[in-house]
């Protein structure tokens, strides 16, 4: 049984508990959290640029609620969006000596039944901030942060959105994915044009969705049950090109949830070489997988101890920076250099914050057409079964943690893999 995750699961499960993760910036720079006080919440800034990593707390006026949602800002401030039935409230908080600052942006009014309201991911640039109302017939993108006057609507999409993913450096172009007429497929919409168009299409009877995108590589991860009827597949293909899109066998792992987070960013001319940051929730807990689409196997690694679960961001040399956080430390980054990776080493670089990143080994780039998926008649390499042994076995780091996992019977049974008619994932001829 295969399951790809397009929403990582929740890391802790508990009514009133927040997911425990973290959003970071674009740039690596910040982090932001709702951290615990006891039987309360609080929003926490991390500096993540520094040589040392250090958080600030921001509490407001009073705690804020587990759904609150957070996110980093470029200058270090921290986005809040408080909902609060129909009516979302953003506001941006800063450290002020002792206390913290609020400055309130506005809000946003959704008052048509059923409609979710939820922050993008952290634009590019870091100056602005933007939101994805999503009703059942129809959906809107907000200026929540950074416009003129308060929350601004940008852009509206037939259909029921969700994701949402940056396709450029600048913040123009955005990535969702849409559910209309009973499919869902991946259009771009163009923000300072208001214009919609298609991105992604498989298949015509397909559910294709856009995971992860990088700018300078145009690599991206895609989530289709083209190949598999009934069964969502991880593959891959890059932006702008006419290549197909492929669906590696390693990336099906029996009994996982396989989740990517994060592409390595630089690679302009190799896409096939960036590496991709995978959480890997199944039997055994959570752990780190990286990934690279020239190769034909998955590297399975403990993730630190305190991992903020399925948050990370990649350095340019190949480092994978991994948020954490313990009693002893409750600010931490552990790095997994991309050499550990090939190696397969099953450790991360001791947990120490602020180390400096190893840099990456560079290997050769073969043929994109030679890259191995499910897609072609050439049988893959098989997938590694299991994850490290747990800690005590490895080589020094911050220890694994084996939590359960959470439920992945979600799966129908195995299905045979279909040729797929690629051509028709146009990729975004941008």
């Amino acid at each position: 049984m295969t399951v790809c995750a397009i929403e990582p699961p929740s890391a802790s499960g508990a009514v009133g508990v927040p997911e425990a993760g973290c959003v970071i910036t674009a740039d690596g720079s910040y982090a932001a959290r709702l951290a615990p006080a006891g039987d309360c919440w609080f929003a926490e800034r991390w500096t993540l640029d520094g040589p040392e990593p250090y958080a600030v707390p921001l509490p407001g006026n009073q705690p804020e609620e587990p759904g609150t949602g957070v996110q980093p800002m470029g200058d270090g401030r921290v986005l809040v969006h408080r909902p609060s039935a129909s009516r979302h409230l953003f506001s941006l908080l800063y450290p002020t000596g002792p206390g913290t600052g609020e400055l309130p942006l506005g809000a946003v009014e959704c008052p048509e039944p059923g409609t979710r309201l939820v922050l993008l991911p952290p634009a590019p640039g870091g100056a602005r901030a933007y939101a994805l109302a999503s009703g059942p017939r129809s959906s809107s993108v907000w200026l929540v942060a950074g416009g003129a006057s308060g929350p601004e609507r940008l852009a509206e999409v037939p259909g029921r959105c969700s994701g949402g993913v940056w396709l450029d450096g600048t913040g123009r172009l955005l990535a969702l994915d849409r559910e209309l007429g009973g499919r869902t497929k991946t259009v771009t919409v163009d923000l300072e044009r208001a214009v919609v168009s298609p991105l992604l299409q498989i298949a015509d009877d397909s559910d294709d969705r856009l995971v992860l995108a990088d700018p300078d590589s145009g690599l991206l991860l895609i989530s289709s049950d083209a190949p598999s009827p009934g069964q969502e597949r991880l593959g891959w293909g890059v932006l702008g090109s006419t290549l197909p899109v492929r669906f590696p066998e390693c990336l099906r792992l029996p009994d996982c949830v396989v989740t990517p987070f994060a592409i390595q960013p630089g690679q302009v001319l190799t896409p096939e070489n960036c590496a991709v940051g995978l959480r890997l929730d199944g039997a055994f807990g959570t752990w780190v997988g990286t990934w690279r689409p020239a190769e034909r196997r998955v590297r399975h690694l403990p993730a630190p101890e305190g991992w903020l679960a399925g948050a990370g961001v990649w350095t340019p040399e190949g480092a994978l920076r991994l948020p954490y956080a313990t009693r002893a430390t409750p600010c931490g980054v552990s790095h997994l250099t991309a050499a550990a990776a090939r190696g397969n080493a099953g450790a991360a670089e001791p947990g120490r914050p602020g180390g400096e990143a190893e840099p990456a080994r560079t290997g050769g780039v073969p043929e994109p057409g030679r890259t191995g998926g499910a897609a072609s008649a050439r049988p893959a390499a098989p997938s590694e079964p299991r994850p490290p042994a747990p800690p005590g076995t490895e080589a020094p780091a911050p220890s694994a943690t084996w939590t359960p996992a959470p439920s992945v019977a979600r799966s129908a049974g195995s299905a045979p893999a279909r040729p797929v008619p690629l051509q028709q994932a146009p990729l975004g001829v941008l």
